[in-house]
Protein backbone atom coordinates (compact mmCIF):
# COMPACT_ATOMS: atom_id res chain seq x y z
CA UNK A 1 0.00 0.00 0.00
CA UNK A 2 1.14 3.55 -0.80
CA UNK A 3 2.45 5.13 2.43
CA UNK A 4 0.26 8.16 1.82
CA UNK A 5 -2.85 5.94 2.06
CA UNK A 6 -1.95 4.15 5.28
CA UNK A 7 -3.77 5.18 8.49
CA UNK A 8 -1.67 7.65 10.46
CA UNK A 9 -1.41 7.91 14.22
CA UNK A 10 -2.22 11.23 15.87
CA UNK A 11 -0.07 12.17 18.87
CA UNK A 12 0.38 15.21 21.11
CA UNK A 13 3.56 17.26 20.81
CA UNK A 14 4.69 20.42 22.63
CA UNK A 15 3.96 23.58 20.67
CA UNK A 16 7.44 24.81 21.61
CA UNK A 17 8.90 21.98 19.50
CA UNK A 18 6.96 22.90 16.34
CA UNK A 19 8.37 25.30 13.74
CA UNK A 20 6.84 27.09 10.79
CA UNK A 21 7.39 25.87 7.25
CA UNK A 22 9.32 28.70 5.59
CA UNK A 23 8.92 27.02 2.21
CA UNK A 24 5.14 27.13 2.58
CA UNK A 25 3.68 28.34 -0.75
CA UNK A 26 1.64 30.99 1.06
CA UNK A 27 4.81 32.55 2.45
CA UNK A 28 6.70 32.22 -0.84
CA UNK A 29 4.57 35.00 -2.33
CA UNK A 30 6.25 37.55 -0.04
CA UNK A 31 9.66 36.78 -1.53
CA UNK A 32 11.57 37.51 1.67
CA UNK A 33 13.83 35.79 4.16
CA UNK A 34 12.27 35.51 7.61
CA UNK A 35 14.72 36.16 10.43
CA UNK A 36 12.44 35.20 13.28
CA UNK A 37 9.28 33.38 14.26
CA UNK A 38 7.70 36.73 15.09
CA UNK A 39 8.13 37.92 11.49
CA UNK A 40 6.34 34.85 10.16
CA UNK A 41 3.51 35.33 12.65
CA UNK A 42 3.12 39.00 11.70
CA UNK A 43 2.74 38.12 8.00
CA UNK A 44 0.21 35.42 8.80
CA UNK A 45 -1.67 37.81 11.12
CA UNK A 46 -1.74 40.66 8.63
CA UNK A 47 -2.68 38.68 5.53
CA UNK A 48 -4.24 35.33 6.44
CA UNK A 49 -6.92 35.90 9.10
CA UNK A 50 -5.06 34.32 12.01
CA UNK A 51 -7.10 36.50 14.36
CA UNK A 52 -10.30 34.53 13.69
CA UNK A 53 -8.47 31.35 14.75
CA UNK A 54 -7.11 33.06 17.86
CA UNK A 55 -10.61 34.07 18.92
CA UNK A 56 -12.01 30.61 18.19
CA UNK A 57 -9.28 28.74 20.06
CA UNK A 58 -9.46 31.17 22.98
CA UNK A 59 -13.21 30.56 23.25
CA UNK A 60 -13.41 26.83 22.57
CA UNK A 61 -9.91 25.41 22.85
CA UNK A 62 -8.01 23.50 20.21
CA UNK A 63 -10.17 20.92 18.43
CA UNK A 64 -8.46 17.52 18.75
CA UNK A 65 -9.77 16.33 15.37
CA UNK A 66 -7.75 19.04 13.57
CA UNK A 67 -4.12 17.92 13.91
CA UNK A 68 -1.36 19.84 12.20
CA UNK A 69 0.71 17.77 9.77
CA UNK A 70 4.38 17.60 10.73
CA UNK A 71 7.40 16.52 8.71
CA UNK A 72 10.53 15.68 10.68
CA UNK A 73 13.35 17.43 8.80
CA UNK A 74 16.91 17.99 10.08
CA UNK A 75 15.87 17.25 13.67
CA UNK A 76 13.08 19.83 13.44
CA UNK A 77 9.31 19.34 13.56
CA UNK A 78 8.22 21.37 10.53
CA UNK A 79 4.49 22.06 10.25
CA UNK A 80 3.73 21.52 6.57
CA UNK A 81 -0.02 21.93 7.06
CA UNK A 82 -1.56 24.09 9.78
CA UNK A 83 0.77 27.10 10.00
CA UNK A 84 -2.14 29.45 10.69
CA UNK A 85 -3.29 27.26 13.59
CA UNK A 86 0.28 27.06 14.90
CA UNK A 87 0.55 30.87 14.77
CA UNK A 88 -2.72 31.26 16.66
CA UNK A 89 -1.63 28.89 19.44
CA UNK A 90 1.82 30.45 19.76
CA UNK A 91 0.24 33.89 20.10
CA UNK A 92 -2.08 32.70 22.85
CA UNK A 93 0.80 31.04 24.70
CA UNK A 94 3.20 33.96 24.46
CA UNK A 95 1.74 37.47 24.65
CA UNK A 96 5.10 39.07 23.89
CA UNK A 97 5.19 37.67 20.35
CA UNK A 98 2.04 39.59 19.43
CA UNK A 99 2.51 42.74 21.48
CA UNK A 100 2.80 44.94 18.37
CA UNK A 101 -0.02 43.35 16.38
CA UNK A 102 -3.24 45.18 15.62
CA UNK A 103 -5.90 44.47 16.64
CA UNK A 104 -4.57 43.24 19.95
CA UNK A 105 -4.30 39.55 20.77
CA UNK A 106 -6.69 38.66 23.63
CA UNK A 107 -5.22 37.74 27.01
CA UNK A 108 -5.89 34.06 27.55
CA UNK A 109 -6.76 32.47 30.89
CA UNK A 110 -4.17 30.33 32.68
CA UNK A 111 -6.42 27.29 32.26
CA UNK A 112 -6.70 27.80 28.50
CA UNK A 113 -2.97 28.45 28.21
CA UNK A 114 -2.12 25.19 29.93
CA UNK A 115 -4.47 23.27 27.64
CA UNK A 116 -2.58 24.59 24.61
CA UNK A 117 0.93 23.54 25.65
CA UNK A 118 0.54 20.47 23.46
CA UNK A 119 -1.53 20.09 20.28
CA UNK A 120 -2.40 17.05 18.12
CA UNK A 121 0.12 16.23 15.42
CA UNK A 122 -0.03 13.88 12.45
CA UNK A 123 3.44 12.77 11.37
CA UNK A 124 4.03 12.52 7.62
CA UNK A 125 6.37 13.95 5.00
CA UNK A 126 6.01 16.26 2.04
CA UNK A 127 6.03 13.54 -0.61
CA UNK A 128 3.34 11.47 1.09
CA UNK A 129 1.17 14.46 1.97
CA UNK A 130 1.12 16.29 -1.37
CA UNK A 131 -2.12 14.69 -2.64
CA UNK A 132 -4.09 15.78 0.41
CA UNK A 133 -2.54 19.25 0.49
CA UNK A 134 -3.00 19.67 -3.24
CA UNK A 135 -6.67 18.77 -3.12
CA UNK A 136 -7.34 20.96 -0.09
CA UNK A 137 -5.48 24.07 -1.22
CA UNK A 138 -5.36 23.96 -5.03
CA UNK A 139 -8.77 22.63 -5.97
CA UNK A 140 -10.54 22.10 -2.65
CA UNK A 141 -12.29 23.95 0.16
CA UNK A 142 -9.33 25.94 1.57
CA UNK A 143 -7.78 27.35 -1.56
CA UNK A 144 -4.50 29.25 -1.60
CA UNK A 145 -4.08 32.22 -3.89
CA UNK A 146 -2.96 31.48 -7.44
CA UNK A 147 0.77 32.08 -6.89
CA UNK A 148 0.89 29.78 -3.85
CA UNK A 149 -0.91 27.11 -5.87
CA UNK A 150 1.58 27.40 -8.72
CA UNK A 151 4.55 27.10 -6.35
CA UNK A 152 3.10 24.00 -4.78
CA UNK A 153 2.37 22.37 -8.15
CA UNK A 154 5.91 23.15 -9.32
CA UNK A 155 7.44 21.66 -6.16
CA UNK A 156 5.50 18.40 -6.52
CA UNK A 157 6.27 18.18 -10.24
CA UNK A 158 9.98 18.94 -9.94
CA UNK A 159 10.90 17.31 -6.63
CA UNK A 160 8.86 14.13 -6.86
CA UNK A 161 8.70 13.69 -10.62
CA UNK A 162 4.90 13.67 -10.72
CA UNK A 163 3.54 14.66 -14.13
CA UNK A 164 1.21 17.63 -14.39
CA UNK A 165 -1.53 15.32 -15.70
CA UNK A 166 -1.16 13.07 -12.65
CA UNK A 167 -1.29 16.07 -10.29
CA UNK A 168 -4.46 17.26 -12.01
CA UNK A 169 -6.08 13.85 -11.71
CA UNK A 170 -5.10 13.41 -8.06
CA UNK A 171 -6.64 16.72 -6.99
CA UNK A 172 -9.69 16.50 -9.24
CA UNK A 173 -8.76 19.35 -11.60
CA UNK A 174 -10.94 19.19 -14.70
CA UNK A 175 -10.29 22.71 -15.99
CA UNK A 176 -6.55 22.55 -16.85
CA UNK A 177 -5.87 24.80 -13.87
CA UNK A 178 -2.74 22.85 -12.92
CA UNK A 179 -1.18 23.24 -16.38
CA UNK A 180 -2.06 26.94 -16.65
CA UNK A 181 -0.66 27.73 -13.20
CA UNK A 182 2.55 25.87 -13.94
CA UNK A 183 3.06 27.66 -17.26
CA UNK A 184 2.47 31.03 -15.62
CA UNK A 185 5.06 30.29 -12.94
CA UNK A 186 7.53 29.05 -15.56
CA UNK A 187 7.21 32.33 -17.44
CA UNK A 188 7.82 34.60 -14.43
CA UNK A 189 10.71 32.39 -13.27
CA UNK A 190 12.26 32.59 -16.73
CA UNK A 191 11.89 36.37 -16.79
CA UNK A 192 13.59 36.72 -13.39
CA UNK A 193 16.35 34.21 -14.14
CA UNK A 194 17.25 35.93 -17.41
CA UNK A 195 17.04 39.46 -15.99
CA UNK A 196 14.06 40.41 -18.15
CA UNK A 197 11.81 41.44 -15.25
CA UNK A 198 11.82 41.23 -11.46
CA UNK A 199 8.66 40.88 -9.39
CA UNK A 200 10.16 43.25 -6.84
CA UNK A 201 9.98 46.00 -9.51
CA UNK A 202 6.18 45.73 -9.87
CA UNK A 203 4.06 48.83 -9.31
CA UNK A 204 1.57 47.43 -6.80
CA UNK A 205 2.45 45.80 -3.51
CA UNK A 206 0.31 42.74 -4.26
CA UNK A 207 1.49 40.37 -6.96
CA UNK A 208 -1.54 39.64 -9.14
CA UNK A 209 -0.24 36.37 -10.51
CA UNK A 210 -3.60 35.39 -12.02
CA UNK A 211 -3.23 38.24 -14.54
CA UNK A 212 -0.12 36.57 -15.97
CA UNK A 213 -1.26 32.97 -16.19
CA UNK A 214 -4.64 34.04 -17.59
CA UNK A 215 -2.95 36.20 -20.24
CA UNK A 216 -1.08 33.17 -21.60
CA UNK A 217 -4.37 31.75 -22.81
CA UNK A 218 -5.04 34.64 -25.21
CA UNK A 219 -4.30 34.04 -28.89
CA UNK A 220 -2.48 37.26 -29.78
CA UNK A 221 -0.44 37.30 -26.57
CA UNK A 222 0.68 33.73 -27.25
CA UNK A 223 1.77 34.75 -30.76
CA UNK A 224 3.49 37.87 -29.42
CA UNK A 225 5.62 35.75 -27.07
CA UNK A 226 5.93 32.86 -29.56
CA UNK A 227 4.91 30.73 -26.59
CA UNK A 228 5.89 27.09 -26.86
CA UNK A 229 3.14 24.41 -27.16
CA UNK A 230 0.91 23.49 -24.22
CA UNK A 231 2.68 20.16 -23.67
CA UNK A 232 6.07 21.86 -23.23
CA UNK A 233 7.31 21.54 -19.63
CA UNK A 234 10.82 22.99 -19.94
CA UNK A 235 12.12 26.13 -18.27
CA UNK A 236 12.28 28.31 -21.40
CA UNK A 237 8.64 28.72 -22.36
CA UNK A 238 9.42 31.92 -24.27
CA UNK A 239 12.11 31.57 -26.99
CA UNK A 240 15.29 33.68 -26.50
CA UNK A 241 14.46 35.93 -29.46
CA UNK A 242 11.22 37.00 -27.76
CA UNK A 243 12.63 38.08 -24.41
CA UNK A 244 11.98 41.74 -25.18
CA UNK A 245 8.32 40.98 -25.86
CA UNK A 246 8.18 39.14 -22.52
CA UNK A 247 9.59 42.21 -20.76
CA UNK A 248 6.99 44.42 -22.46
CA UNK A 249 4.12 42.14 -21.49
CA UNK A 250 5.18 41.98 -17.85
CA UNK A 251 5.55 45.76 -17.65
CA UNK A 252 2.09 46.19 -19.16
CA UNK A 253 0.63 43.73 -16.67
CA UNK A 254 2.56 44.71 -13.51
CA UNK A 255 4.13 48.08 -14.23
CA UNK A 256 7.68 49.02 -13.30
CA UNK A 257 8.81 51.29 -10.49
CA UNK A 258 12.30 51.63 -11.92
CA UNK A 259 10.84 52.81 -15.25
CA UNK A 260 8.04 54.80 -13.58
CA UNK A 261 5.45 52.89 -15.57
CA UNK A 262 2.07 52.04 -14.13
CA UNK A 263 0.47 48.77 -15.24
CA UNK A 264 -2.09 49.09 -18.02
CA UNK A 265 -4.02 46.13 -16.56
CA UNK A 266 -6.28 47.30 -13.76
CA UNK A 267 -8.89 44.54 -13.90
CA UNK A 268 -8.41 41.12 -15.41
CA UNK A 269 -11.65 41.42 -17.34
CA UNK A 270 -11.96 43.20 -19.74
CA UNK A 271 -8.41 44.59 -19.65
CA UNK A 272 -6.62 41.39 -20.68
CA UNK A 273 -9.04 40.92 -23.56
CA UNK A 274 -8.42 44.49 -24.64
CA UNK A 275 -4.65 44.10 -24.34
CA UNK A 276 -4.85 40.97 -26.52
CA UNK A 277 -6.69 42.96 -29.19
CA UNK A 278 -4.09 45.75 -29.00
CA UNK A 279 -1.18 43.34 -29.37
CA UNK A 280 -2.84 41.83 -32.44
CA UNK A 281 -3.10 45.22 -34.18
CA UNK A 282 0.11 46.85 -35.48
CA UNK A 283 -1.13 50.43 -35.13
CA UNK A 284 -2.58 49.90 -31.64
CA UNK A 285 0.60 48.12 -30.52
CA UNK A 286 2.63 51.18 -31.53
CA UNK A 287 0.26 53.36 -29.49
CA UNK A 288 0.69 51.38 -26.27
CA UNK A 289 4.44 51.08 -26.83
CA UNK A 290 4.56 54.87 -26.90
CA UNK A 291 3.18 55.01 -23.37
CA UNK A 292 -0.49 55.68 -24.03
CA UNK A 293 -3.15 54.11 -21.80
CA UNK A 294 -4.87 50.87 -22.70
CA UNK A 295 -8.30 52.44 -23.49
CA UNK A 296 -6.69 54.70 -26.12
CA UNK A 297 -4.73 51.85 -27.66
CA UNK A 298 -7.78 49.60 -27.60
CA UNK A 299 -9.91 52.12 -29.48
CA UNK A 300 -7.18 52.25 -32.13
CA UNK A 301 -7.36 48.47 -32.48
CA UNK A 302 -11.08 48.37 -33.15
CA UNK A 303 -12.41 48.29 -36.70
CA UNK A 304 -14.84 50.98 -37.85
CA UNK A 305 -17.45 48.28 -38.54
CA UNK A 306 -17.26 47.11 -34.90
CA UNK A 307 -17.57 50.65 -33.58
CA UNK A 308 -20.51 51.35 -35.91
CA UNK A 309 -22.34 48.16 -34.92
CA UNK A 310 -21.91 48.81 -31.20
CA UNK A 311 -23.07 52.42 -31.60
CA UNK A 312 -26.26 51.34 -33.38
CA UNK A 313 -27.07 48.74 -30.73
CA UNK A 314 -26.33 51.15 -27.85
CA UNK A 315 -28.50 53.84 -29.46
CA UNK A 316 -31.41 51.38 -29.71
CA UNK A 317 -30.97 50.30 -26.08
CA UNK A 318 -30.90 53.91 -24.84
CA UNK A 319 -33.95 54.87 -26.87
CA UNK A 320 -35.83 51.89 -25.46
CA UNK A 321 -34.91 53.07 -21.94
CA UNK A 322 -36.16 56.58 -22.75
CA UNK A 323 -39.41 55.23 -24.20
CA UNK A 324 -40.03 53.04 -21.13
CA UNK A 325 -39.61 55.96 -18.74
CA UNK A 326 -41.41 58.55 -20.92
CA UNK A 327 -44.75 58.65 -19.10
CA UNK A 328 -43.21 59.52 -15.75
CA UNK A 329 -39.85 60.91 -16.83
CA UNK A 330 -40.67 63.56 -19.43
CA UNK A 331 -41.44 66.91 -17.79
CA UNK A 332 -42.49 68.87 -20.94
CA UNK A 333 -38.97 70.26 -21.28
CA UNK A 334 -38.48 72.06 -24.62
CA UNK A 335 -34.76 71.34 -24.44
CA UNK A 336 -35.38 67.59 -24.26
CA UNK A 337 -37.93 67.89 -27.08
CA UNK A 338 -35.27 69.59 -29.22
CA UNK A 339 -32.76 66.81 -28.48
CA UNK A 340 -35.36 64.18 -29.46
CA UNK A 341 -35.95 66.01 -32.77
CA UNK A 342 -32.20 66.02 -33.47
CA UNK A 343 -32.05 62.30 -32.68
CA UNK A 344 -34.94 61.65 -35.05
CA UNK A 345 -33.23 63.59 -37.87
CA UNK A 346 -29.93 61.77 -37.30
CA UNK A 347 -31.68 58.40 -37.25
CA UNK A 348 -33.56 59.22 -40.47
CA UNK A 349 -30.46 60.41 -42.31
CA UNK A 350 -28.43 57.41 -41.18
CA UNK A 351 -31.19 55.00 -42.17
CA UNK A 352 -31.41 56.59 -45.65
CA UNK A 353 -27.63 56.27 -46.17
CA UNK A 354 -27.67 52.66 -44.98
CA UNK A 355 -30.50 51.86 -47.41
CA UNK A 356 -28.57 53.40 -50.32
CA UNK A 357 -25.57 51.21 -49.44
CA UNK A 358 -27.68 48.05 -49.21
CA UNK A 359 -29.56 48.67 -52.53
CA UNK A 360 -27.92 51.63 -54.31
CA UNK A 361 -29.78 51.12 -57.62
CA UNK A 362 -33.19 50.53 -56.12
CA UNK A 363 -35.56 53.37 -55.31
CA UNK A 364 -36.79 52.76 -51.81
CA UNK A 365 -39.47 54.50 -49.85
CA UNK A 366 -38.18 56.55 -46.96
CA UNK A 367 -38.68 55.67 -43.33
CA UNK A 368 -40.87 58.77 -42.99
CA UNK A 369 -43.27 57.69 -45.75
CA UNK A 370 -43.64 54.17 -44.37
Amino acid sequence: MDDSLKPQKIELRPVSSLVFDLSNPRLAEFDKDFDSEAQVIKVLWDTMDVRELVLSIDASGYFPHEPVIVSEENDRNVVIEGNRRLAAVKLLLNQNIGKDLKPKVPIVSNERRESLREIPVLLSNRENAWRYLGFKHVNGPAKWDSYAKSKYIADVHRKYGVSLNDIAQQIGDTHQTVARLYRGLTVIEQAEKEGVYQRSDRWHRKFYFSHLYASLGYTEIRKFLALRPDDYEGSELVPPENKEQLRELLVWIYGSRSRERRPVIQRQNPDLRHLDAVIGNTEALAVIRNGFDLPIAYETSRSSSTIFGEAIVNAKINLEKARASFSTGYDHSKAQLGIAAAVADLAYDLHEEMQRKVAPRRRRSSARDA
